[in-house]
């Protein structure tokens, strides 16, 4: 009876404790596709409310500039990105400002293209290869958070 009750705490508290935080985290949230889930921890607000001003608004998510654009590798992103901003965020070692990861840009980088393709495309045909890839947000770094749409 001990050691089933033993069991029982070495198992249920950590499990109470986990749902606890991920209700009061908003766990759910994060399986959306809505914005406001970004501002779940207040660190996001100045890029929620540039995005709230910017030109993007009206055609694009958070998740549809920071993740991929489908399939297995856009869940294995939001996984990644949930560990990672929670761990951050419990542990409070993040940088202020946030900073994007260079993996992230990648992800960023490849979804303006994607979206953008019909735009860029002569510009991405011609650009020099000496001088490295396109990097649109080397110029537009606030579009889709209010400056640089």
């Amino acid at each position: 009876m001990r050691l089933v009750l033993a069991c029982l705490l070495l198992l249920g508290v950590p499990a109470g404790v986990g749902a606890f935080t991920f209700v009061y985290a908003k766990g759910f949230s994060y399986l959306s596709t809505d914005p406001r889930a970004c501002v779940n921890c207040h660190v996001m607000n100045e890029q929620y409310d540039g995005w709230l001003k910017s030109g993007h608004r009206h055609a694009a998510t958070c998740v549809e500039c920071h993740l991929p654009h489908g399939g297995l590798a856009k869940w294995v992103a939001k996984a990644d990105h949930g560990f990672r901003h929670s761990a951050a965020f419990t542990l409070q070692n993040f940088k202020e400002p946030i900073e994007i990861t260079a993996r992230d840009r990648q992800m960023v980088q490849e979804n303006c293209v994607r979206c953008h393709a019909d735009l860029v495309h002569g510009l991405l045909a011609t650009a020099e290869p000496a001088r490295g890839a396109v990097d649109c947000m080397h110029c537009h770094r606030g579009a889709g958070h209010g400056a640089g749409d």
